[in-house]
């Protein structure tokens, strides 16, 4: 038996949902690289076991590349992985690493840098955010996420947009499922107050958040504007934590035309502790359906 024995319960994990490729490649990767120090092998030499360079079993570990069934399993006899349950485990992850995500079907509107956070979003045991310009996307309404795209992306055509709002609802459908992830949102409040799409669509937005306030796994609190700075005020952030206990949390930062994926123990760390700060900060949770009818009421 090798040195990764007894790490079945990701497997487990993976097995009682429906999942996309890149938590299986997180689980894959982080599985493979505990393998490889373990034994005392470099990454340049495990790349040359599978006929790759170095960098590729860095990626490959850091869980951003789908890998061959040839290369997981000569890495498996690389590391001396003999035992034919953790074999298998380590071969299924591959096969899923390479498993077609429903958005894929939507490259066309989805780019690359924001597959992997849906991706993550979709297979998340909590997703904690912080928004200050727009509610999140978890929560809009059509309309509302109709007006935001929109915004960005209004010479796109017709089509685009739509395909753009499938999206978006298509996310959303997490909150529903049997077994959803918690979701605790922060949203400030000059979110709140600005008119998006327009009066009749931002009331219906504000009427939803309300709504949404009634499920027993979101959470959502207002930031109000007496707080005055915070740390965050630089832009939104996401906070996911994944189902596979040995995977850190992720970290996502949005920009324009980009994000962000911080990934150092300090910077998990720091995050952690900003959204800590602005749950604290905020308006409790149990006061946030109020706080929203005393917007609603000046719309």
């Amino acid at each position: 038996m090798s040195a990764a024995a007894g790490r079945g319960p990701h497997s487990g994990v993976l097995a009682t949902r429906r999942t996309g490729p890149i938590l299986p490649r997180l689980v894959l990767g982080e599985m493979l690289r505990r393998l490889r120090e373990a034994q005392g092998i470099s990454a340049g030499a495990a790349g040359e076991a599978i006929r790759a360079s170095e960098s590729k079993i860095n990626r490959l570990e850091l869980g951003r590349v789908g890998v061959k069934l040839r290369d997981v399993a000569d890495l498996c006899t690389l590391y001396g992985v003999v035992d034919h349950a953790e074999r298998t485990t380590l071969l299924e992850l591959a096969r899923q690493t390479n498993l077609p995500a429903w958005w894929q079907r939507y490259r066309d509107v989805v780019p690359t840098w924001f597959e992997t956070y849906l991706g993550l979003e979709q297979d998340a045991d909590v997703i904690r955010g912080y928004e200050v310009q727009f509610v999140p996307g978890l929560l809009q309404t059509a309309a509302y996420a109709r007006a935001v795209i929109e915004l960005s992306h209004g010479s796109d055509g017709e089509e685009k947009i739509e395909r753009r709002l499938t999206v978006r609802m298509r996310r959303q459908q997490i909150l529903h499922r049997p077994g959803p992830p918690r979701v605790w949102m922060v949203i400030d409040e000059a979110a709140l107050r600005r008119p998006i799409g327009g009066r009749a669509t931002m009331f219906a937005q504000l009427e939803h958040l309300i709504d949404i306030c009634e499920l027993p796994h979101v959470t959502i609190q207002v930031l109000p504007f007496r707080v005055g700075g915070h740390a965050a005020g630089g832009g939104p952030i996401s906070v996911l934590r994944l189902p596979a206990p040995e995977l850190p949390d992720v970290v996502y930062l949005e920009q324009l035309a980009t994000a962000v994926y911080p990934d150092k123990p300090s910077e998990l760390e720091y995050y952690r502790h900003i959204m800590n700060r602005l749950a604290v900060q905020a308006e409790p949770a149990s006061a946030a359906p109020e706080v929203l009818r005393q917007i609603l009421s000046t719309i």
